[in-house]
């Protein structure tokens, strides 16, 4: 007899899309499905429901069904069986049990002791951890190499229900303007106009923003906005490479970036060399705290995020030059600090730069602002198929993106014509240094 097993689905169902692509996992893995009830939403703050009974089909196994309960259960399908999770205490350090949990960056509950917890610090693939103390039963996310032996770690998908957020079927909400996906063609100045009233109400809530930021940003002449977004509080953290700071202080000190002189565009004698005497110097000075208190660096978004108590990770690269005193460059170390920041964050900026935002987007959980822009669509592509499918991608020139955002929040006032007449200068956005 074919194993089978009951799931069901829930909220805007159809037009998010999840009930065809059940189906069609269901039939791609070789299974079965039969639909024992259906109610439809009518309207749109109606939400729908969907229960199916999924079987392995008449010449697979109990192996298969589970392959095809899993994948259902990564689009928000769940178990209707009010069962436990099932438990297993870590063998050993940094190893998990066969058949762990792996999460998805939904917000997630397990169920222990008849009791439906929800999961703290979601993000994806990571383990589900239950521990018992004083004060109760809290159940969290741990990535692999911080298991410790006998930690209690959640196994298969039985007692384990994920919510994936959904987006709204108009226009309504922060991000609804952007449902259409990634695309260059529609007017900058409307989107950037959007993204600046999400900003400001991220802050009035009294959210924190977090900026991801590539050296690109630099190249194209955007720090002096990002530097007053910092200064006026509309930044609370950043998240950049060592090249991104260099750049940064290299362009106080000397005028340059990456040896191109910012205001003629032209490589002055010797500009090669200035990004590798600007780490000389910060080094010298101890760091680049050190080096704002004595005089050395007074002005760029490094000096403001110094002088405005504004934290930084800068994580280290196996491409760095020198690298600066402040730059992560244990692996594991820079991994955990970014992971701090993506918890604390209530929206993201990711700017101009692949690797950190990829980094950045696999630790935030799916209800967390993602506004990922960049002169190259494969960047947001990209990380739209590593899982942050929350993320909404805007295809511009950073040069022009971070300026005119600064002037809307600021000021209120904005003025940008559609296109990219800098990308030229920002061809870096995404093949530059990634530093």
């Amino acid at each position: 007899m074919t194993a089978t097993r009951t799931v069901e689905l829930e909220g805007h169902i159809i037009d998010s899309g999840m009930m065809q692509r059940a189906f069609g996992l269901v039939m791609d893995l070789g299974g079965d499905f039969e639909v024992e009830e259906f109610v439809v939403g009518k309207h749109k703050d109606k939400t729908s429901h969907c229960r199916m009974a999924v079987s392995a089909g008449p010449d697979e196994d109990d192996a298969d069904l589970q392959e095809i309960l899993h994948e259902l259960h990564q689009i928000g399908a769940n178990l209707i069986d009010p069962v436990d999770a099932r438990v297993v205490p870590a063998p050993a350090d940094q190893v998990v049990p066969n058949g762990f949990y792996s999460t998805t960056n939904h917000p997630t509950r397990v169920r222990y002791e008849g009791e439906w917890i929800d999961v703290e610090n979601i993000e994806m693939d990571c383990a589900i951890v239950v521990e018992e103390d004083d004060d109760g039963v809290r159940a969290y996310t741990k990535v692999l190499n911080a298991i410790d032996e006998g930690d209690l770690v959640v196994t298969d998908e039985a007692g384990v229900r994920v919510d994936p957020p959904e987006r709204p079927r108009d226009a309504s909400g922060p991000f609804g303007f952007m449902q259409g996906g990634v695309s260059s063609e529609r007017p900058s100045e409307s989107l950037i106009k959007q993204v600046a009233e999400a900003l400001e109400e991220t802050k009035r809530e009294g959210g924190k923003v977090l900026v991801v930021a590539g050296p690109a940003l630099i190249h194209a002449g955007a720090g002096d906005d990002l530097a007053r977004l910092v200064r006026e509080g509309y930044v609370d953290m950043i998240s950049a490479g060592n090249g991104f700071a260099t750049h940064d202080i290299e362009r106080g000190l000397y005028g340059t970036s990456l040896g191109m002189d910012m205001e003629t565009m032209e490589h002055p004698r010797k500009g090669h060399k200035h990004h590798i005497y600007t780490i000389s110097e910060v080094i010298r000075a101890g760091g680049i705290e050190e080096a704002v208190e004595e005089g050395l660096v007074g002005s760029g978004i490094m000096y403001e995020c110094v002088k405005n108590d504004v934290p930084y990770v800068l994580a280290g690269s196996i491409r760095d030059d020198g690298p600066l005193p402040d730059t992560i460059t244990d692996a594991v170390e820079a991994q955990n600090a970014i992971r701090e920041q993506a918890h604390e964050a209530d929206m993201v900026l990711m700017l101009s730069t692949l690797l950190h935002s990829v980094a950045v987007g696999n630790c935030l959980p799916s209800t967390t602002r993602v506004a990922c822009v960049d002169i190259n669509p494969a960047t947001v592509t990209q990380l739209l198929d590593r899982g942050s499918s929350q993320a909404i991608g805007m295809v511009t020139d950073i040069g022009t993106f971070v300026p005119t955002l600064a002037d809307e929040v600021l000021t209120g006032d904005s003025s940008v014509t559609d296109g990219g007449e800098d990308a030229d200068a920002a061809e870096g956005d995404a093949a530059g240094d990634d530093n």
